[in-house]
């Protein structure tokens, strides 16, 4: 046995080519002929099969890395007498299948245009360039290339119209035998005169594809005559097999066909030729999460543009996710314990979404404090016998909202709104003010109007009436719309502090939480005081920290002397 190490072959001059896979690793026995790794370009993929039978000893590349020709693959253990003549022909064959595709596109050209001097006539450039413009004025009829003897291949794209504009290397169709699929680039540029193929159709060798031409068809050869210069710096690389046939063939266009050799049984899960992955890629799509649709659950280029407008039309579920952010990934509680799913009513799942909108959209701060409100408590507790004989029950809240009222007087810039242009601020000179209520359909923001204007019996009254319509589902939308600004309270509930998200288009909301007695220092000595925590939110982008601070301050200063409430 003998070490012999595998260099990737004759790939039509392509550098640096994307390693997909590597088939085989150290210790696996492989057939002559088996395929070691794959690569990828930007047009085609390829398999590089073993020239030899052996046994790998040693990897030389990675999947991910990029190679070019002559790079090493592996080492294998060969026998000895084999090793030479083997690797010749494996060069040679490697070789061949990359310029097969070169010696299609050669094949084509000469089916155009038939007289034996134009090959012969690219060596000088006196003779080459008639044959540019025999080439401008004729029809070009386009040949399948060498295919590597396959016969009855199936068309499974077309890839082009009557009509349309190709330039040199553009795909014409894409052929797909039983182990490899493979696109046929266009020989030169043109216009697509008229199609001799369907989608569906099995072809061979010479057979016909399309008749290209016109003037657009001139710019071919002029690049042909261009091309023998780079052509034979690679001709030395490969091994001396495809030397013969690089004056003839390998003019014209040897690097642009060279993405065409055969493409992959790339993977269990995916099957796509080299258009669709190039398609893939420059979309950002992973071709394991499309469905295909063509022959053979093959991956075609609708299956791509399909499954991205299916993406970019795909909304998500309220409070799934947005700007980026990532969905919760679904969990089977089941696997857990017991559980039952309940149906969100439409106001919760409206809550939702407003609440994700809200936190998603608006720059929130909190600033916290308490005010003192045992005096308010005194003058509320005296008015009790009034207030039933009035009817209603004077609770906190109507303190609250009249205190609130004032402060949006005071401070302006909480009673606004952003503009949806994005160049304006709304400042309202109405004050209406919503308040939160806990409803066993969900949570619903009821709004009271012109709240500066009314008294705290006319408040009282209000708010309660629009609090039992919240819990009997008798809002009307109109009830719940035009508030400047909110109000929550968990006071009832209990807590000593939150941090309320503002409910846009608003720009602030107070959270109430439950009030409790608590010693303070009044300049001599500790008294015990009635403290109600608040918590203050607003939207930084239009409540600056200062402002949030004066009117933090007169509301607090309000609740602690509502007799400056008549002022």
């Amino acid at each position: 046995m003998t070490t012999q190490v595998i260099p990737v072959p004759d790939i039509g001059g392509a550098e640096n080519v994307d390693v997909i896979e590597v088939c085989v690793a150290p210790g696996d026995a492989v057939d002559a002929e088996q395929s070691l790794i794959v690569l990828e370009s930007d047009k085609a993929s390829m398999e590089v099969p073993s020239p030899v039978a052996g046994k790998v000893i040693a990897l030389k590349v990675n999947e991910g890395d990029t190679v070019s020709e002559g790079d090493p693959i592996i080492e294998l253990d060969v026998e000895g007498g084999e090793t030479a003549p083997s690797a010749s022909a494996s060069a040679s064959a490697s070789a061949s299948e990359a310029a097969a595709e070169t010696s299609a596109a050669q094949s084509e050209p000469a089916a155009a245009e038939p007289e034996p001097a134009a090959p012969a006539a690219v060596q000088s450039e006196p003779e080459s360039a008639p044959a540019p413009q025999a080439a401008a004025t004729a029809e070009m009829p386009v040949a399948v290339p060498d295919i590597g003897g396959a016969e009855g291949v199936d068309v499974i794209e077309v890839c082009v119209a009557v009509g349309d504009e190709v330039a040199e290397g553009d795909s014409l169709i894409v052929l797909e035998s039983d182990k490899a699929s493979m696109e046929v680039p266009s020989p030169a540029a043109g216009k697509v005169l008229a199609l001799s193929v369907n989608e569906g159709d099995q072809v061979s060798e010479g057979d016909a594809i399309l008749t290209l031409a016109g003037t657009a068809a001139a710019p071919a050869p002029e690049t042909e005559a261009a091309a023998p210069a780079p052509q034979q710096e690679a001709a030395p690389v490969p091994a001396p097999a495809p030397a013969p046939s690089g004056p003839p063939i390998t003019e014209p266009a040897a690097p642009a066909p060279a993405p065409q050799a055969p493409s992959e049984p790339q993977g269990d899960d995916v099957y796509a030729g080299p258009s669709v992955r190039k398609l893939a890629r420059q979309l950002g799509v992973d071709l394991a999460e499309v469905k295909a649709s063509g022959p053979r659950n093959r991956h075609t280029k609708n299956d791509v543009r399909g499954y991205v407008k299916d993406m970019v039309a795909r909304k998500p579920a309220p409070g799934a996710g947005g700007a980026g952010i990532p969905a919760v990934p679904a969990v089977d509680f089941a696997k857990f314990g017991d559980i039952e799913l309940v149906k969100m009513s439409k106001i919760q799942k409206v809550t939702v979404a407003s609440m994700v909108r809200s936190w998603l959209n608006v720059p929130h701060v909190t600033q916290f404090d308490e005010a003192d409100i045992s005096d308010l408590e005194s003058f509320r507790k005296e008015m009790k016998a009034e207030a039933e004989n009035r009817g209603v029950k004077l609770t906190p809240l109507p303190f609250l909202l009249k205190a609130c009222a004032a402060a949006l007087r005071h401070e302006p810039s909480f009673n606004t709104s952003l503009h949806a242009d994005g160049e304006h601020m709304v400042q309202k000179h109405y004050v209406h003010i919503g308040v939160a209520v806990a409803t066993p359909a969900g949570l619903l923001v009821p709004v009271i109007q012109n709240v500066d204007k009314k008294g705290l019996w006319e408040l009282a009254a209000e708010s309660a009436e629009l609090a039992k319509k919240a819990r009997d589902g008798k809002l009307l939308p109109r009830d719940m719309q035009g508030a400047c600004f909110t109000v929550s309270s968990l006071g009832a509930i209990g807590g000593s502090g939150f941090t309320p998200i503002v409910n846009t288009p608003e720009v602030g909301i107070l959270g109430v939480s439950k009030a409790e007695i608590k010693p303070v220092w009044n300049g001599s000595e500790f008294v015990p005081r009635q403290m109600l925590p608040l918590s203050l939110s607003y939207d930084h982008r239009a409540v600056n920290g200062a402002d949030a601070g004066r009117f933090f301050t007169f509301l607090v200063s309000l609740l602690g002397d509502i007799r400056r409430l008549i002022l």
